[in-house]
């Protein structure tokens, strides 16, 4: 008995065509939106300011949440989110921390929560860039500035790793409503950012 087995044709694909196929996947690979969640427990923000001109004071904030979205080959497009319990600052004194947590400051009462919403990332380096966004604190929102600094480039970010990056910012305090002291304490912040990125 003899058993015949069904032959298909061999297909060849014309080399013209086949570059042009293997660029197409590669793009649609590259393109593809990664998103990661903060790890709130291995991040932190701190905000410091001059006082009296001499020294300076630092708060932090704790607890936060956020999430990141990168664009391997069109980091511009990246999205940065981040928002930190105000309720919960630290100061180095219990005075400090009185006057931070009150109507003169952040009002943590009325307004217990400071967010950065980042949606545009203009790389200046490989692993540095600037995100144009807007921050909200204390019932005003207004734009601002984030410059960050990644541990390895974005547009090679490999999917499925965390990532961690560093953010500085600077703020006039006025433009929030924090008017008060000014002869005591500076009115510029400079707000650092320290996060560790999770994928999801």
């Amino acid at each position: 008995m003899t058993t015949h087995c069904a032959r298909f044709p061999s297909v060849t694909v014309p080399k013209a065509l086949l570059i042009p196929l293997l660029a197409f996947f590669a793009l649609a690979n590259s393109s593809a939106p990664l998103n990661y969640v903060l790890d709130a427990s291995a991040s932190s923000v701190s905000a410091k300011v001059p006082f009296f001109g001499l020294s300076s004071k630092t708060a932090k904030f704790p607890r936060m949440e956020g999430r990141v979205t990168i664009v391997p080959d069109r980091p511009q497009a990246a999205v940065v989110d981040v928002t930190f319990d105000a309720a919960s600052i630290e100061a180095p004194d219990k005075v400090t921390l009185n006057r931070l947590r009150g109507e003169k400051f952040f009002w943590v009462e009325k307004y217990p929560t400071i967010r950065f919403v980042g949606r545009e990332l203009n790389m200046t380096s490989a692993t540095k860039g600037v995100v144009k966004g807007r921050l909200t604190a204390r019932g005003v929102t207004r734009d601002e500035t984030l410059n960050v600094t990644f541990d390895t480039p974005p547009q090679s970010a490999p999917a499925g790793q965390a990532i961690n990056l560093t953010g500085a910012m600077t703020i006039d305090r006025r433009n929030y409503g924090m008017k008060s002291y000014q002869l005591i304490v500076g009115k510029k912040v400079k707000i650092s950012l320290r996060a560790r990125m999770l994928p999801r």
